[in-house]
């Protein structure tokens, strides 16, 4: 199984706001959230939980896992 997201997605459906804001606003750097849409960082649990409050969704509407067959 594979943590994915759509953080990129999310971002440019809420005014395009860029991966500076975001992570502003969540306390991190803009590598960490550009790491975190391409699949090289997991978030923690607080991250996660930060990001998805800041976009006033769940982490799970953010955040998901899949098998290895790319289902979720």
């Amino acid at each position: 199984m594979k943590l994915v997201n759509s953080l990129k997605k999310i971002r440019f459906e809420n005014n395009e706001i860029s991966q500076q804001d975001l992570a502003n606003a969540v306390g991190v750097s803009r590598i960490t959230i550009h790491s975190i849409e391409t699949g090289k960082f997991n978030p923690s649990a607080l991250l996660a939980l930060k990001i998805a409050r800041f976009f006033n969704l769940t982490v799970n509407d953010i955040f998901f896992l899949i098998d290895d067959g790319g289902d979720r």
